[in-house]
């Protein structure tokens, strides 16, 4: 089969027939295979001298390529974060969401050659008392530079702590369920359009399982409460998990996640 249609034949498939035919594409019509880092880093504030060589780590987490990264905890009861991201994430990268007034928290770092089409901040609640500030999912919809039809949502959040683990205070659950209903809807939103998917978090909850309930969600890193997980669209992006990696960052109790993937259109 060659792919291509004379116009006799176009008329005779009509239009339904020609869009199914077109999506049975030959093998050879897939882009090359792209390289493509996720790291998530809970970067917290138990030694704030370890932060900057942890950032710097993250940045290292696939050496010679530029991970993409969804971070947690920035500027949450410290500062100086922000200027220790653009150090080391700057100008080949953009950094999603870093300066926003209120979704700074979990911003996202993304990497060139791929650019940011789409972005949305999803507040979910606000602040919770003494034990949580807002917490935000935050999202962008990313094509590559040199191939328009590689396009994926990544998207990034943290939960509240305390719901599902440590104390397990029961009032502290239904922040954590509005979150995760909120998480599943953003995910979707996006599958429904046909993109693939991937999401980084703090879930704080060792017994997470995905975002979605989908069967075909899949999970760099199960059993962890730092994740990396993602939902295939309609097919039209493959992704392939290569390798993962943790990286100590000697900051708090988090070290953060690196998944290694292959990402092509077809």
């Amino acid at each position: 089969m060659t792919g291509k249609f004379t116009r006799r034949q176009a008329l005779a498939l009509g239009g339904g027939a020609l869009a199914a035919a077109a999506t049975a594409a030959p093998a050879d019509a897939a882009s090359a295979w792209i390289r493509l880092p996720v790291v998530t880093a809970n970067i917290g504030r138990n030694n704030l001298a370890a932060r900057e060589p942890a950032i710097r780590d993250v940045r290292s987490a696939d050496p010679g390529n530029r991970p993409f990264v969804g971070w947690q905890e920035i500027s949450e009861g410290d500062d100086g974060e922000p200027a220790i991201i653009s150090s080391y994430f700057g100008d080949a990268f953009h950094n999603a969401f870093l300066y926003d007034a209120e979704a700074h928290r979990v911003p996202i770092s993304v990497p060139q050659p791929w650019n940011v089409i789409a972005r949305l901040a999803t507040k979910v609640h606000g602040q919770v008392g003494d034990v949580s500030p807002p917490r935000f999912i935050n999202e962008v919809v990313l094509q590559h530079n040199a191939n328009p039809a590689l396009v994926f949502t990544f998207i990034n959040t943290h939960y509240i702590y305390g719901a599902y683990n440590g104390p397990q205070e029961a009032y502290r659950r239904q922040y954590w369920d509005l979150l995760k209903q909120q998480h599943r809807e953003r995910v979707m939103a996006h599958n429904a359009l046909g993109r693939l998917v991937i999401w980084t978090a703090d879930t704080n909850n060792p017994n997470y399982g995905n975002a979605t309930g989908q069967p075909n969600e899949q999970k760099a890193f199960p059993g962890d409460i730092d994740r990396i997980n993602w939902l295939p669209g309609n097919g039209s992006v493959q992704l392939n998990l290569l390798s993962t990696k943790v990286i100590p960052m000697n900051v708090d109790g988090h070290n953060a996640r690196a998944a290694i993937f292959r990402i092509r259109s077809v």
